[in-house]
């Protein structure tokens, strides 16, 4: 799509230090060079002839100097969970909304670890006060920075070559520094720059909307804590606007939209069942009991960042492995299948 194209411009500008000199000696009109360096106007309009001027000064390819960025589309963690049903958006922002000890800095070094191994730049903005949790953090993040300047300059040098996850606490909305901190960046252009929000005082656990806009909202769940399922993300109020509109492809979406309702009377049946019991539960809806008891059970994942402690290898999955599995749960394939037997594992046995 021609909206999902920017140029390079930190490398552009780099290789052509008087870039509207350079420009006007080539031929190109300064205002054109100056208005696709902006957004002003979107590469996909822009004549190839101008293109090829551009790259020429730069001694790069086309491919180099223009990159896919714009397009809402989501990034693959691997973490089952997540990727169903509430995908980190690229270039978006990703609010972790939780209560302490629910385990929220543990999934943002998982996430960082994860990101790395996709060829991310994992960066960390340290929030100047400690808590538990933020040497974990720091431990995966490649680059740690106090200062917005800092954070600016090291992200400026990494994001022409790779894009970036910045790790940063809500107290840099409530500044004003992650505004600056946006608007600089766009400024600059290039790749774009995922951000993920942590409250490391834990003071909003029942305000989302206090982080800012939030493109992905991963709410903590005290009932999964309690009964020690991880990651412990409410797979009902969890969500993201890589759902909204066609960003999804139709296997992904209808998928997603299965498991979610299959999970809300799941969730809402379980006070019933604890109650009652299941022999006073009618056969319809016991079905949706015991198969949300298994979608629940698969998505508990072992993480890598928890190795030392749980002494189980930390596990990646794929996204369509993950709709695979989930579709077979949902078509009732692992209906004899204890629930024990689905938590915090990989793929579910492949079908010969």
């Amino acid at each position: 799509m021609d909206d999902d194209l920017q140029l390079n411009v930190p490398l552009l500008r780099r290789r052509v230090p008087n870039l509207t000199s350079a420009a006007r000696a080539a031929g190109l009109r300064a205002a054109t060079v100056s208005n696709l360096c902006t957004g002003k106007i979107p590469v996909g309009r822009a004549e190839v002839r101008t293109l090829a001027a551009l790259a020429s000064l730069a001694g790069c390819s086309l491919d180099e100097l223009i990159i896919r960025g714009g397009h809402v589309r989501m990034i693959e963690t691997g973490i089952k969970a997540l990727d169903l049903l509430a995908p980190v958006v690229r270039g978006g922002t990703v609010g972790l909304v939780a209560r302490a000890n629910m385990g929220q800095l543990v999934l943002l070094s998982e996430l960082m670890l994860r990101m790395k191994k996709r060829g991310y730049a994992a960066v960390f903005w340290h929030p100047g006060a400690d808590a538990p949790g933020i040497g974990d953090v720091q431990a995966e993040a490649e680059f740690t920075h106090s200062t917005k300047d800092e954070i600016y300059e090291r992200i400026v040098s990494l994001r022409e070559e790779k894009d970036v996850l910045l790790g940063l606490d809500r107290s840099k909305v409530l500044s004003g520094e992650l505004f600056a901190l946006r608007e600089s960046l766009q400024e600059a252009g290039a790749r774009p720059v995922t951000i993920a929000l942590v409250d490391i005082q834990y003071e909003l656990a029942d305000d989302q909307g206090a982080y800012g806009p939030l493109d992905t909202l991963w709410r903590f769940d005290s009932d999964l804590i309690s009964r020690s399922i991880y990651p412990a993300i409410d797979p009902v109020a969890s969500t993201s606007t890589v759902l909204e509109g066609s960003h999804l492809d139709a296997v992904h979406l209808t998928t997603q939209q299965r498991a979610r309702k299959l999970l809300r009377r799941y969730r809402e049946l379980r006070p019933l069942v604890a109650a009652r019991g299941m022999e006073r539960i009618p056969e319809p809806d016991l079905q949706f009991y015991k198969r949300g008891e298994r979608l629940e059970a698969y998505l508990a994942q072992p993480f890598y960042v928890a190795e030392p402690f749980t002494k189980k290898p930390g596990e990646w999955l794929t996204l369509y492995e993950t709709l695979d599995d989930v579709k077979r749960i949902l078509d009732g394939e692992t209906d004899e299948i204890e629930p024990s037997e689905l938590m915090f594992r990989g793929r579910l046995e492949v079908r010969s």
